[in-house]
């Protein structure tokens, strides 16, 4: 965060894979996270010599104004009162000077870049959500690489947890499960039997978490979708299989008597 506003990188030493349909266009050992300005995840940047497509340049004007997702607007989401770019923003927002390149193989194409940077010369940064899969070597990588500075740490407490909105308590627990992933917020993971269901609906929304895999959401009077769980979590996360949280951006959460002020991220109303 310190250096947020600086293209960043990092060797990793895994090996990574993409594929494209059928075909294995990246295979390479020589990868590297990168950094973007303003981007709060990685993603990878591979050797032009270990693209197994053709990488041309992209059409022209195919790059997004980033002014339109905050850079300089008020209500940009942010993390730790600065604006970011969170993972919802698209690979094409970028405030990098470069090329914009496309990887072709055969019918199937995804976006590149490849930055005006003396140490990635003869890189191209990927888009992630544009290949059908990555492996870290025989793993499935799930949502943006994995950044080796980050890290969830899952503590059993018996701090007394309770969670209103619109002074309706939704739930309440002695038992919670307190997810710490800096520089988000704690997060409160509340067994199933302490949260009111009866107030709750399952939604039809899906995220992945490259450290916590796919969540399922639960919304608020069928509009807000205020919660979420993992009912099949990644090893990190096993201790908070089917446990709920609430996002502390949307809800009061009153902690052992003491109401916690809502966090400004880039899940906070914008």
């Amino acid at each position: 965060m310190a250096r947020l506003e600086d293209l960043r990188h990092e060797p990793i030493d895994k090996r990574i894979r993409a594929t494209l349909g059928d075909a294995t266009v990246i295979d390479s050992t020589r990868a590297l996270l990168v950094w973007e300005a303003k981007r709060i995840v990685p993603t990878y940047a591979v050797p032009l010599d270990d693209v197994a497509a053709e990488v041309v340049p992209a059409e022209p004007d195919a790059a997004t104004d980033p002014s339109q997702y905050g850079v300089a607007v008020k209500g940009a989401p942010q993390l730790l009162g600065r604006p970011v770019f969170d993972p919802s923003v698209p690979f094409d927002v970028r405030m990098t000077p470069g090329a914009e390149v496309t990887i072709r193989a055969g019918d199937r194409e995804a976006a590149g870049f490849r930055p005006d940077d003396e140490h990635l010369a003869e890189y191209v940064i990927v888009d992630f959500a544009a290949f059908d899969a990555w492996y870290e070597e025989d793993e499935r990588n799930l949502g943006h690489p994995r950044d080796p500075f980050h890290r969830i740490d899952i503590v059993h407490s018996s701090r007394r947890v309770r969670i209103e909105r619109d002074g309706v308590v939704l739930a309440e627990s002695s038992n919670p499960r307190l997810l710490f992933e800096p520089p988000l917020p704690v997060r409160y993971y509340l067994p199933p039997d302490d949260v009111r269901s009866e107030l709750l609906r399952p939604s039809d929304k899906r995220t992945i978490c490259a450290y916590k895999g796919e969540a399922s959401y639960w919304s608020l009077d069928g509009e807000d979708d205020v919660a979420w769980s993992y009912p099949a979590p990644l090893r990190e996360a096993r201790e908070v299989t089917d446990h709920i949280c609430f996002f502390n951006e949307l809800v009061d959460i009153v902690v052992d008597g003491t109401p916690l002020d809502r966090p400004v991220t880039p899940w906070s109303r914008r």
